[in-house]
């Protein structure tokens, strides 16, 4: 699985015109699930997700993890994450999880993330979604697992 977490201090997606998931000051994560991703890869994800530490403390540095924050992430799936440009104009999706495989495990992702105490809205699955992000700092990171 692959991930481009995004701190926000509000961020939000909407499926035609209608908000469906939303969050005030925490993490926007999007998603891409690959061929080798299992409920184990899903499970360590948000286990990396919840422990990082990119929310500021008093002094200004990064020693705070999301739990330790207000617990808000926004998940949304994102297959494009494993597009392929080496060659041509057009990105391959070729290493991107079929929906069939990748919807069970993004859930599994969101189920985990609760699990361990997260407050988690997410987008729709296989949607159109338009996306609005408050990246604070800016900080985006991407994370392999």
């Amino acid at each position: 699985m692959r991930a481009l977490i995004q701190r926000v201090s509000r961020a939000s997606v909407s499926v035609d015109q209608h908000i469906v998931g939303a969050i005030g000051n925490g993490l926007c994560v999007f998603v891409g699930v690959t061929h080798a991703d299992d409920a184990t890869t899903a499970t360590k994800l948000a286990e990396k997700i919840w422990n990082l530490r990119v929310f500021e403390d008093k002094q200004g540095l990064m020693n705070h993890a999301l739990g330790e924050h207000t617990g808000e992430v926004l998940v949304i799936s994102q297959f494009t994450l494993y597009g392929d440009t080496k060659k041509g104009r057009r990105p391959s999706f070729v290493q991107a999880a079929r929906p069939e495989t990748a919807e069970p495990l993004i859930r599994c992702l969101c189920e985990a993330l609760a699990d361990l105490g997260a407050n988690v809205s997410t987008g729709q699955f296989q949607k159109h979604m338009e996306v609005e992000i408050h990246n604070d700092g800016p900080v985006t990171l991407t994370i392999d697992v």
